[in-house]
């Protein structure tokens, strides 16, 4: 699929790193290093603007290595980008951890994955057909 894409940074494209990868990292586009101090949420630039086509989404989602060696998450994970936003994409960064973060232009802040959706239309009804797990949830499976 090709995506037409705007890059107002100076930073590389959202690549895939290899070959089965689902999510593209994507960097912060940024004038001065932004500190992020422990529960503090922060939007952060990347200078990207995206055209998807109808029928997809790109989801936002935390880097994992960020999320266990620092404690840096995307806030609203994942987040969305409509096939309709063509502003820029910025990502909500919580920092969960006790010790301030600091991130740099360039750095590698989130993932990008691009995802097909359905657009549905509602029926409504008064009952639903039954299933083996019924209203079985929140860990009812579990001990």
């Amino acid at each position: 699929m090709l995506v037409k894409i705007i890059n107002h940074s100076n930073n590389a494209l959202p690549a895939y790193e290899t070959i089965d990868s689902a999510g593209m990292d994507i960097r912060a586009n940024l004038q001065e290093p932004i500190t992020l101090k422990p529960l503090q949420r922060m939007l952060i630039p990347t200078g990207l603007h995206i055209a998807l086509p109808s029928g997809y989404e790109a989801q936002i989602r935390p880097r994992s290595g960020m999320a266990i060696k620092h404690g840096i998450t995307v806030l609203n994970t994942p987040g969305t980008i409509d096939a309709d936003y063509r502003g820029e994409i910025k990502v909500i960064l919580v920092n969960l951890s006790d010790a301030d973060f600091t991130i740099n232009h360039g750095d590698r802040i989130a993932q990008m994955v691009i995802a097909k959706h359905e657009t549905i239309s509602w029926q409504c009804v008064e009952v639903l057909d039954d299933t083996e797990r019924g209203e079985g949830g929140f860990g009812h499976t579990g001990k």
